[in-house]
């Protein structure tokens, strides 16, 4: 454990100099005068913002968060160390309690639903007999390709043995797309491919067009956020360029961490540089001068391919004191996740990019007047953010031309579980949730439900077919489309140990910050564990539903306020808890 003073131990060597390479020439100094304090009004950008970087660099050296490790971080950085103790131990990736032992790396498998029904355990059983470390760890953003496995290694590259496999997109080919046109044709990694293949052409017309055309287009457009909440984009951004400050920010939250989801990660690795391209447009939309992208750390190779795209769009004069002749002034950084599925919510990604630990703020104010830095921000998903190259290039009415009235454009689906062909699919939004099956080859044996969502979104049945895969039909179904999860369960899996797991994901990814959500997870998860296969009494169900009207009505984030969503489904459909 750590306290507010420093202690005796010492950084080595090789973490000092680890340490110093991830902060550059970035140091406290007696005369520091924006520092982050906790205790303090101020969350002004300092040096603390610097912490998770510094935290990597100390778990790759070491294998673990050492306390001299932690006393160099604290004190270069000028955090107290136990609020660097708070931070390291939030995340799933630190190791902060043991030193490692004879294995250095640490081998991440998914548990969660995809992979638990796809080979989860008997993976862990062979790599446990081969004597390696293994982690049993919430979703890795693989669900196409189960079981997921990542590779956490010490001072080696962390790695996704999966990477190695080449690409294939399932739709490949077909002429209706229109977000994933470019993946498997452009190289992700040549900006010069990206610019053969159209790469640029919006960034340049949105400077032709001027911020407030920009504005009125998207608007116009209809665009929704994409991550779940649907949020009017056209607004967001409105507010951002009309708020007052000179600082202002523009984020992509690329920190997909709900099971059943990997749409984001895909269209990173393949292409990087259409996301670099859409900041561009929302930072000389808005105002902005910096940009964030946020990914999770599981991401290895997602990462590198947006650094990379970041470095050559810089070298291009993309990016810059002066992006593309405009005289506007634009830098972009990736920062790494650690593990935290509730760095998701917007407000926990900030105080994670803060340095502080990912916990959200109470709204408002809200993201757009105080946002990172408590200063105006922007912050979208990836997927959001591609809708803004084909409605700049097209223009509204084209964009509307496609979805529906209240639904306009199309929607990345990630298609996985019992299905012929798992993978990234882009529909029109309007077609049902049976046309989605049908074009991952159909499903595999007899549906006995489908998640909607992910795990905060809810179950439906074989009788749903039909149903329309938009904002409008979904909530009037009682259903959602959350991140865009379509997860296939046939038959033959056990939905009573799936329902287990995903309360159990919750019990576990809850921050603790409020009691609704703290203490409703844990209930949730012992009550579906305590029931098993047996019937459910109406006295638990009625008692259930209460604990989900509180976490609804009374947590801060969304989190609490979906955690029993899809058990609230599964008990109302008979899936579990009834008599068999």
């Amino acid at each position: 454990m750590a306290d507010l003073h420093f202690t005796d131990a010492v950084a080595t060597d090789g973490e000092r100099v680890a340490i110093d390479l991830a902060l550059g020439d970035n140091r406290a100094t007696e005369a520091e005068g924006e520092r982050v304090v906790r205790g303090g009004a101020s969350r002004r950008r300092g040096l603390r913002h610097l912490l998770l970087p510094a935290l990597h660099a100390l778990q790759k050296e070491s294998g673990w968060i050492s306390p001299g490790g932690l006393n160099y971080v604290s004190e270069v950085l000028q955090v107290p160390p136990a609020e660097s103790y708070g931070v390291a131990s939030f995340y799933e990736m630190f190791r902060v309690d043991t030193e490692p032992g004879h294995d250095d790396d640490v081998v991440h498998v998914c548990i969660d639903p995809a992979c638990r029904i796809d080979g989860a355990d008997e993976l862990i059983a062979s790599l446990e007999a081969e004597g390696k470390h293994v982690h049993r760890s919430p979703c890795l953003g693989q669900c196409e390709r189960p079981p997921a496995v990542f590779i956490q290694g010490r001072k080696a590259p962390d790695v996704v043995p999966a990477d190695a496999e080449p690409f294939v997109l399932p739709q490949a080919g077909d002429g209706n797309l229109q977000l994933l046109k470019r993946l498997g044709v452009v190289d992700p990694t040549s900006l010069e491919s990206y610019l053969e293949h159209g790469g640029y052409q919006a960034l340049t017309r949105a400077l032709e067009m001027g911020p407030e055309a920009v504005l009125e287009a998207i608007t116009d457009a209809g665009l929704s956020g994409r991550g779940g909440a649907a949020f009017p984009t056209g607004i967001k951004w409105t507010a951002v360029r009309e708020a007052e400050g000179a600082d202002k920010h523009i984020v992509a939250n690329c920190d997909e961490s709900e099971p059943g989801t990997f749409k984001d990660r895909m269209v990173m690795e393949h292409d990087p540089f259409a996301l670099v391209e859409a900041m561009t447009i929302a930072a000389v939309t808005t105002g902005a001068s910096n940009g964030w992208i946020y990914i999770r750390g599981e991401y290895p190779q997602a990462t590198g391919r947006l650094e990379n795209a970041i470095a050559q769009a810089r070298d291009a004069g993309l990016l810059g004191d002066d992006v593309a002749g405009s005289g506007q002034s634009f830098e972009l950084e990736v920062r790494r996740g650690a593990g935290a599925y509730i760095c998701g919510e917007e407000t926990a990604l900030f105080n994670s990019l803060e340095g502080f630990r990912g916990e959200p703020r109470n709204k408002p104010p809200f993201p757009t007047t105080n946002g990172l830095f408590d200063q105006p921000t922007v912050i979208n998903n990836p997927e959001t953010l591609l809708n803004i190259v084909p409605i700049v290039l097209e223009g509204a009415e084209a964009y509307r031309s496609r979805g529906t009235e209240r639904s306009p454009g199309t929607r990345l689906f990630c298609v996985s579980g019992r299905v012929v062909t798992p993978g990234l699919y882009e529909h029109a939004f309007g077609a049902t949730l049976g046309d989605v099956i049908a074009a991952a080859g159909g499903a595999e044996g007899d549906v006995q439900a489908v998640l909607l969502g992910g795990a905060a979104g809810s179950f439906v049945t074989a009788d749903s077919m039909d149903l329309p895969l938009t904002l409008e039909a979904t909530r009037e179904a009682g259903t959602t489309l959350g991140s865009g999860v379509v997860m296939v369960f046939n038959a033959s899996d056990d939905l009573v140990d799936v329902c287990q797991r995903i309360a159990e994901f919750f019990k576990n990814e809850s921050c603790g910050q409020c009691v609704p959500c703290r203490v409703g997870a844990v209930r949730q998860h012992e009550m579906i564990v305590a029931i098993g296969s047996k019937p459910m009494p109406q006295d638990k169900r009625d008692l259930h539903e209460d604990m989900v009207k509180v976490m609804a009505d009374a947590s801060i984030c969304g989190l609490g306020h979906t955690a029993a969503s899809a058990i609230k489904s599964a008990l109302a459909l008979g899936l579990i808890g009834a008599d068999q």
